[in-house]
């Protein structure tokens, strides 16, 4: 299974993000240009957290707050949960799935390399299962 370095070498792979003290509104509307559901929130080249749709909804929709007048900070998920590019599909599909996260940041030590999505993630292990089925059918026929 590849390691999320690999995956990321493949594929030209732009990471989006936004400043802290930047407005809620500003953050929905980079996410709606680019059509992604989270950005990471990065105070120069450090990661200080990620922010999704899910935020959005729980802590502005709900609480009644203003996308114009809120700050990314202090609606961001400030405790994320991150993978190394050593690490491989499967143990981000196990992260995932145990965290209920969609959006996993990867890192090489402590710098931003990468994010992946749920739906790459999925992807992926389709791709490689496929693979696999061609290689046992490819040796049963051969």
């Amino acid at each position: 299974m590849k390691t999320m370095g690999l995956f990321l070498a493949e594929g030209q792979r732009l990471v989006y993000s936004i400043r802290p003290d930047a407005t809620v509104r500003e953050a929905l509307e980079l996410m709606a240009q680019k059509n992604i559901g989270a950005l990471l929130v990065m105070d120069g080249p450090a990661l200080a957290g990620i922010f999704s749709e899910r935020d959005y909804a729980r802590k502005v929709v709900l609480q009644g707050r203003s996308s114009n007048d809120a700050l990314v900070q202090d609606i961001m998920t400030a405790q994320v949960i991150t993978v190394q590019a050593a690490q491989n599909i499967d143990e981000c599909m196990q992260i995932m799935t145990d965290k209920h996260v969609r959006h996993l940041p990867i890192l090489e030590g402590q710098r931003v390399i990468g994010l992946i999505s749920i739906g790459d993630v999925v992807r992926e292990m389709m791709a490689h299962q496929k693979t696999i089925i061609e290689q046992l059918h490819s040796y049963i026929a051969g």
